[in-house]
């Protein structure tokens, strides 16, 4: 947003510098980026008039002229431009002129024939060429024929100005208008606005004999204004529009469209004129666009529509694209005499969704996009109407066509005045408080001992809340007048809970064992449900869809580790990385009545690992093939590192994903904890997996219910150990674990380990049956055990695996 520094004085009494006065509108949130001087160091330049151009003797594309600043002395000129014409108005710079860059303009002979000054162009003179006309861009700059001789190009052009260029935030659209802005300066000065004062002669033809607007999606239009200007002149705008044009960024066209620029600038409200004769029985429609509806815009693109856009038509054809620009079909002309003047509001987010897909962004749009004051639609058109009657003689129709179908009322605020206070860390006065309000239009309507209610300006549409009005106090009242002070409060030692810790244990142990872990997207392809066989009556198939997935690989929220892990060892192995163990600590989502029962999915903590090929090998080890015990040993180990007892693996043969003969679930103290195995040959084929791909799925929540075991602390034995084994023959099916859970029991204390170290079938060991042999080791803490204790225990031990499984001894 650009702003003359001379066009704001023209509403407040600013007795400041620019600098003063950009700093103050900076520490109050209106962000002032930069004060740009529009004189760039011009000395006696003025206005002259070419009374004579004709060809240079001897040059062909130069023209010799004679030029006067008072319409008696005569200065010759030796000019390049090729638009210089006799009768011309133009920036003369007399003999020891200056222009930017200090170019000093001396007596100088070009091809033979002295030249006393120069003819400037806009360009030459400092002028943004981004105002420009493309004409303006190439030549001298051409002055109106009622500039008057001798008047300083500084006055004239309006350059002993200065722009206040703003860095606006978002919430603050309505500072996209001069008025608005000097409501602003007004407040932190303490001054009063000046509005301008609008006044104008209406014929007794009324603008609704002549017009109709028809409203089809009040949704999108919440209000529409035509007013309608007859026998107006199309024309160059006089200098003093075209300056504040140019100073806000915007170049001048004609008189008709100038004004709507002028007005949008002024008052923050976008206006359009159609060209009348243009409009079908000059009927306004505003409705959606059909679809592949197409339009040429004032630019001369064609653009294709979409049923979601808001179009303006009349009974035959699309005129304007709502809020962004208008059509080619009825622009104003040179041939224009009569317009009507559009004033509306339409819906902010669809003209932003039309702006972005037709990639048009224009002045009107952009705060058509932020929000604009709906009570100023008729105030705009009015405005428009008064300067089409001054600078292009245009005769107004009595009143206007105002289609306004649900009237928005203005936003009420209640405010505590001690809140005030008590949010900022201050000690304004109540009566201040009110009084900074009241200076930014805020209306009191109702005052309480402790409480007001405030009606919000509706040009305002940032402030809401309590919150929003106490902000604008504290910025008037000024930020560094708010004490620094450290927060108090009372304060304690932060620390991790429990969970957080138990996961960070197991992450530890985890990578001690040699895993890697990794971390998957917890949105999957539904399509993994099958790869893993899944059956349609599992539950793990009912996952959450994503509204609005990143791609179709991830439209649902997982049910299961195993997709991801699955797919990270295929990759891992693409890439000749055989020999592989991760691990990944995340969650899975299960609906659990999500969504038809408003509650929210069950996020479960789980830990899955995946282990396969050699472990690692050296000079003297080749290495040893990854197999069930392997994983089966690194959830042991994390098992007892955690503290946990009564840890039993069960044979599992009813879940798809995995090997019938080679799976077990896990138990602790009776409570399923998870499963372990080797996955299903068809699971690794459908991920492209080679065999022997071992995996385990842990539900941490199991973990945490159970907690960690004491840490118990022992004395080194003082005395020795005796190792014995046992080798029995028992019935194939019958479990290790079960063989164990006896041994240990009638073992008691003076047991303290027992592994299994030969598993054995074959010759010798009838069909059916196995040999399985059992290291125990015996220890007392306060003796020396002798044979007799030992072998006492041992039979004690054979007797209770024969009474029970028929157990024999292995000859």
């Amino acid at each position: 947003m650009r702003v003359s520094f001379k066009w704001l004085k023209e509403y407040v009494d600013i007795d400041i510098s620019p600098e003063e006065l950009a700093e103050k509108l900076t520490n109050t949130g209106v962000a002032v980026e930069n004060v740009e001087y529009l004189n760039k160091g011009i000395e006696n330049v003025v206005i002259g008039e070419v009374l004579e151009a004709v060809k240079h003797p001897n040059a062909e594309k130069l023209s010799l002229c004679q030029v006067t600043t008072d319409g008696k002395n005569r200065f010759q000129v030796v000019c390049g431009a090729p638009n210089v014409r006799a009768g011309q108005k133009v920036p003369f710079a007399l003999v020891g002129a200056v222009l930017p860059g200090n170019v000093k303009i001396k007596k100088a002979k070009l091809r033979g024939t002295e030249s006393q000054g120069m003819i400037c162009s806009a360009l030459e003179l400092g002028i943004n060429e981004d105002s420009l006309n493309p004409e303006q861009k190439e030549g001298i700059l051409v002055l109106d024929d009622s500039a008057t001789l001798g008047t300083s190009i500084i006055d004239y052009l309006g350059l002993d100005d200065c722009v206040l260029e703003f860095d606006l935030t978002p919430n603050r659209s309505d500072c996209l208008s001069v008025i608005n802005i000097a409501r602003e300066v007004a407040a932190i000065l303490g001054k009063e606005v000046k509005l301008p004062y609008v006044r104008f002669k209406e014929i007794d033809k009324t603008t609704e004999k002549v017009a109709q607007v028809e409203i089809k999606d009040p949704d999108l239009c919440h209000r529409y204004v035509a007013k309608v200007v007859e026998g107006v002149e199309i024309k160059p705008s006089p200098q003093w529009l075209q300056h504040k044009l140019r100073c806000a960024g915007m170049r001048p066209i004609n008189n008709v469209v100038d004004i709507t620029n002028y007005v949008l600038m002024e008052m923050g409200q976008p206006l359009h004129a159609f060209d009348y004769d243009f409009l079908r029985e000059g009927k306004i429609i505003v409705r959606k666009a059909h679809k592949n509806e197409k339009i040429i815009t004032l630019d001369g693109n064609e653009r294709n529509l979409t049923d979601e856009m808001l179009l303006i038509t009349d009974p035959e054809k699309a005129v304007a694209i709502a809020g962004v620009m208008g059509g080619l079909n009825s622009e104003v002309t040179e041939k224009t005499t009569t317009v009507l003047i559009e004033s509306a509001y339409f819906n902010p987010v669809n003209v932003r969704r039309t702006s972005t897909a037709l990639g048009l962004r224009s002045e009107a749009s952009i705060r058509f996009e932020k929000g604009i004051n709906i009570e100023t639609v008729v105030d705009a058109v009015n405005r428009a109407a008064q300067l089409l009657q001054d600078l292009a003689g245009g005769r107004v129709l009595k009143g206007v066509v105002d289609n306004y179908p649900n009237p928005i009322k203005r936003t009420i605020v209640e405010l505590e005045l001690n809140k005030v206070n008590d949010i900022l860390g201050t000690n304004i006065k109540h009566d201040r408080i009110k009084e900074i309000l009241k200076s930014l239009n805020f209306i009191v309507r109702e005052e309480k001992e402790n409480a007001i209610t405030v009606e919000v300006p509706p040009y305002r549409t940032d402030v809401s809340i309590p919150e929003d009005l106490i902000e604008e106090v504290a910025r008037i009242d000024g930020y560094n007048n708010i004490p620094t002070t450290l927060p108090f409060s009372a304060t304690s030692k932060g620390q991790k809970t429990l969970e957080q810790k138990l996961r960070d244990k197991i992450m530890d142990i985890m990578t001690a064992r040699g895993l890697s872990e990794v971390i998957n997207f917890s949105f999957i392809n539904k399509t993994n449900f099958d790869k893993l066989l899944f059956s349609e009556e599992d539950e793990r198939r009912n996952a959450i869809s994503v509204i609005n997935p990143l791609s179709e690989e991830q439209g649902y929220m997982r049910t299961t580790l195993l997709p991801g892990l699955l797919d990270t060892l295929r990759r891992n192995i693409y890439r000749r990385n055989e020999n592989l163990g991760i691990f990944e600590l995340g969650k899975v989502y299960l609906p659990k009545g999500f969504p038809e029962k408003s509650t929210l999915p069950e996020e479960k903590w789980t830990l899955g690992i995946a282990v396969r090929g050699t472990l690692v090998s050296h000079w003297q080890n080749k290495g040893t093939v990854v197999d069930f015990y392997y994983l089966k040993g690194i959830i042991e180990d994390l098992l007892i590192q955690l503290k946990l007892n009564s840890i039993e693996f069960k044979p599992c043969k009813d879940n798809p994903s995995y090997h019938p003969g080679r799976t077990a679930y896990i138990y602790v103290e009776d409570e399923l904890l998870g499963i372990l195995g080797e996955l299903h040959p068809q699971v690794a084929d459908n991920y492209g997996l080679p065999q022997r791909n071992y995996v385990a799925e842990l539900d941490v929540e199991v973990l945490l219910k159970l907690g960690h075991g004491p840490f118990m602390l022992k004395q080194l034995p003082k005395y020795p150990a005796v190792n014995r084994d046992l080798a029995i023959v028992v019935k194939d099916e019958i479990p290790a674990s079960d063989l164990l859970k006896v041994i240990s029991e009638v073992g008691g204390k003076l047991l303290v380990d027992i592994e299994v170290f030969d598993l054995y079938k074959g010759n010798q060991i009838p069909q059916g049956y196995k040999s399985i042999a059992f290291s125990l080791i015996f220890q007392a803490e306060d003796r020396t055990l002798t044979d007799k204790e030992i072998n006492d225990i041992h039979e004690k031990i054979h007797k209770a695996l024969a009474d029970k499984f028929k157990a024999s001894l292995r000859a």
